[in-house]
């Protein structure tokens, strides 16, 4: 059976590459992903094992929120430095400071706009310090600064030149006085630091003689343990005391959770294409099971048990999943790199070196490709066992029964709907978080496959209806196309289910994403009352506070609001908060109340809070009600709930309180984003112009829009994202595109003596073409359209429970059209090989074949 199995893999060289190339395009992904994201981590384990390399024990503000940057703690104070060095066992002890800022080029744009961090730093003693310098020396004077290699060669900054820093406040002007590696490295994981004298470095982050980390380094004879648990009896219980390795352990440990979501990300594209894959090997598995009818059953007459015929078709599946997930793991390596330019491209500089090579990586790889390949040949191969081998040398017929195909369509029926099912547990039920997405997940899973299988019973009517233009247009060749495609509706339902999976998620994601777009739009009409907002200019940072002031001079501006959010614990939950500015919050925001007014907004005092409408229900707190919160800083509120707001704009979160408090009890110092409104009559594109210029003098960082450019910019991000996941999804396609072309060589093989009677009546090699072309185009609009109607459907159950989160429903039927016209494209395509090979065939040959 084994060599039965080579020879069968030997004698289809091209139904085994085209199969194959599915499950090498699913698996590299796999093993591209694990390569790049293991790199990666690799790449973290020694950025933070080199900055604790010298140091025995660390300080830091204990979180309460994990690593949640709008839930910073408290800094450290000098005295905990003076505490710390009392510690027995304690050589020497050093406060520093890095926290985010802003390094701007020489033409006064932030040096990284993308996400990537920026930092500010200061020197730390020669034995804690990190760097390396390559060039120059370590800042010794206030008007002093260094980079990192990274920074300054994308700078192109120089010794001696002039480098501006800002932190919390109005950008400074600075002389490079050196360039220094992280270690061996040229940069702190991809991020840039800008390294200043300590003095300088707590005025640019207005912390007044504050750290936020204290290093240890331990007198001889102390271990790093004991050192450590001298320091934490010494300080108490509100800090956070480990040992170097402990600490390099748990900061490497915070960035993987927070890139957590790439492998994530990575993986379900790779899960997709797998996927769409397992459509084709199924789809190539029946086609070809079914033309070797008689070589099984001559194996039949000559002594061969159904238990063999089963292991030659199962065999041959598995040394077709072997080779191709080795390949695809190979593939990997490749793909790795691509992936890491990829992300580049869109805005994501991850830092890698060399290539991490797990053996989890080549275990999962080869094992995932073999198993869907075997699980993917299982039916086809049991049905190669179940033909009478009379009737199959005979050539019977070898469709199903009725009673097998109603089997059949109660089950898919039942798949169906088990997956909507599932979705709605996932999606209404109690589950959260990656178990209600893992639901979802797998429900949308089953719910293709249901209608995968029922989509037979709708391709003669589909192919009609898609067929149609075609055969008004093209004639006979048209219509011979369509009857073509309904001749064998289960061939062609499976062939389209391939491209029907890719399509659906297309249309889900586009529908999706107009969602978002149309939600920004609407909760600006619906809430926002002013006309500017000033941002910053990289995504994620912060704008200083003292800009408000800035942008409230511009003339043209009546009044400027500030908008600062956080998070704390409160009724055994932790809701986020956001910090408002009661004197000028409602001259630029709306929103509707349950119980209160503007008016409540206005009169809100450092006591008092207001809460979302369904966050209050959900926590049984009415008007009158005394809140209690435990902010980052472990300050603990006791706070009047002064009024019930239903804001459908969503700016607000679940509890609102005064920026007067975020300072002081939640340590945010500075603004989110700002609202401006203009005076009565003002050109709001004219102030614009006014703000940029006089603004941007002082705070570079900080970007002033319309209304209708802030919603531009919102639309740009989220079609930055869309071009990433259409990307990768773009593998799925692909795999769906040989598919058809799978089928089409097949099935060419199928007709021979039809095509050659065709030729022989009189068509010519050019509608013999066309008549494959229109057959594959038809084909592909069948999976188009089942796609797009499947990606409205799941379009619509995820948003359901997002209505309540202000997301309106927004249908682009211009994308849809477009789509549905790539689909046909799609077609065109993969029918340009098979067609040409159709229209090859040797007449008289295809005459006589059998």
């Amino acid at each position: 059976m084994l060599a039965l199995s080579l020879r069968g893999i030997s004698a289809r060289k091209l139904r085994t590459a085209l199969t194959a190339f599915a499950v090498v395009l699913g698996i590299a992904l796999v093993s591209g992903t694990y390569l790049l994201t293991d790199t990666i981590d690799r790449s973290f384990d020694v950025v933070f094992a080199t900055a604790n390399k010298n140091v025995d024990a660390v300080v830091t503000p204990k979180r309460l929120f994990g690593t949640n940057r709008n839930a910073m703690p408290a800094p450290l104070k000098a005295s905990v430095v003076a505490r710390v060095r009392t510690a027995p066992g304690v050589a020497l002890a050093a406060g520093s400071v890095f926290l985010q800022g802003q390094i701007y080029t020489k033409s006064d744009e932030p040096l990284i706009t993308t996400g990537a961090p920026m930092f500010v730093s200061d020197t730390t003693p020669p034995r804690f310090d990190p760097f390396v310098y390559v060039q120059g020396h370590p800042p010794r004077a206030p008007g002093e600064v260094a980079l990192d290699k990274f920074s300054a060669d994308k700078g192109r900054f120089k010794l001696g030149g002039t480098v501006r820093v800002s932190g919390r406040g109005p950008q400074r002007s600075f002389r490079l006085a050196g360039i220094a590696k992280f270690g061996s490295a040229n940069s702190l994981g991809g991020a840039a630091v800008a390294i200043v004298t300590p003095p300088v470095a707590q005025q640019l982050l207005a912390l007044h003689g504050e750290f936020t980390t204290i290093q240890v380094a331990a007198e001889p004879g102390f271990t790093a343990g004991q050192v450590a648990a001298n320091v934490r009896r010494a300080i108490g219980s509100r800090y956070t005391v480990r040992t170097g390795a402990q600490q390099a352990a748990s900061d490497a440990s915070d960035i993987k959770d927070q890139l957590g979501f790439l492998r994530t990300f990575l993986f379900v594209f790779a899960g997709i294409s797998l996927f769409v894959g397992a459509f084709l090997i199924v789809n190539t598995y029946s086609i070809t099971v079914a033309q070797r009818m008689r070589e099984f059953a001559l194996l039949r007459m000559i002594g061969a048990n159904r238990r063999q015929v089963m292991r030659a078709v199962i065999g041959e599946a598995f040394l077709l999943g072997v080779v191709a997930s080795i390949v695809g793991f190979l593939a990997g390596f490749g793909l790795a790199p691509a992936l890491k330019g990829l992300f580049r491209l869109f805005g994501a500089d991850l830092p890698s070196s060399g290539i991490v090579l797990e053996a989890r990586t080549v275990i999962v790889s080869i094992v995932a490709g073999t198993l869907i390949t075997l699980v993917a040949a299982f039916g086809p191969a049991v049905r190669a066992t179940r033909v009478p081998p009379i009737a199959a040398l005979q050539e019977a017929s070898l469709h199903a029964s009725t009673r097998v195909g109603r089997r059949r369509t109660i089950a898919a029926a039942a798949l169906a709907v088990l997956g909507v099912v599932l979705m709605c547990l996932g999606l209404f039920g109690s589950a959260s978080g990656g178990s209600a997405a893992g639901l979802v997940g797998a429900g949308a899973a089953v719910v293709f496959i249901g209608v995968g299988l029922l989509a037979s019973h709708v391709v003669a009517p589909l192919a009609t209806a898609v067929g149609w233009p075609l055969e008004r247009l093209r004639g006979v060749s048209g219509r011979l196309a369509r009857e073509n495609a309904a001749r064998n509706p289960r061939r062609t339902a499976s062939t389209s289910a391939a491209l029907m999976v890719g399509v659906a998620l297309v249309a889900f994601v586009t529908i999706f994403a107009a969602g978002l777009k149309a939600s920004v739009r609407n909760a600006l009409d619906t809430g926002f009352r002013g006309q500017l907002i000033a941002q910053n200019v990289s995504q994620g940072q912060t704008v200083p506070a003292s800009a408000a002031g800035a942008l409230a001079r511009v003339p043209g501006v009546r009044s400027v609001s500030a908008m600062r959010f956080s998070k704390a614990r409160a009724a055994g939950a932790s809701p986020n908060v956001s910090g408002v500015d009661p004197a000028t919050i409602t001259t630029v925001f709306h929103t509707d109340w349950q119980q209160g007014s503007a008016a409540t907004l206005r009169a809100l005092t450092p006591s008092q809070a207001v809460l979302d409408k369904g966050w209050a229900k959900d926590h049984h707190l009415t008007v009158g009600s005394r809140l209690a919160l435990a902010t980052p800083t472990g300050a603990r509120l006791s706070l009047t709930v002064t009024g019930l707001y239903d804001d459908r704009a969503k700016l607000l979160a679940d509890v609102t309180v005064s920026n007067a408090l975020m300072g002081p009890a939640f340590n945010v110092n500075e603004d989110a984003f700002l609202m401006a409104a203009t005076v009565p009559g003002a050109n709001a594109d004219a102030v614009k112009q006014r703000a940029d210029k006089l603004v941007k003098a002082r705070y570079p960082s900080v970007k002033v829009l319309t209304k209708q450019g802030f919603i531009d910019e919102q639309d740009k991000q989220v079609n930055q994202f869309l071009a990433l996941v259409y990307v990768l999804l773009g593998l799925a396609v692909v795999i769906a595109v040989f598919g058809i072309v799978n089928t089409l060589v097949l099935t060419i093989h199928e007709r021979t003596r039809e095509l050659g009677m065709l030729r022989a009546i009189g068509t010519s090699r050019r509608q013999v073409r066309q008549l494959v072309r229109y057959e594959a185009v038809i084909t592909a609009l069948i999976g188009g359209v089942l796609g797009i109607v499947l990606g409205a459907i799941f379009a619509v159950l995820v948003t359901i429970p997002l209505k309540d989160q202000g997301y309106t429903t927004s249908i682009p039927v211009g994308s849809l059209i477009v789509m549905l016209a790539l689909a046909a494209l799609v077609g065109v395509l993969a029918a340009r090989w098979p067609a040409r090979r159709a229209a090859k065939l040797d007449v008289l040959e295809a005459l006589a074949y059998e």
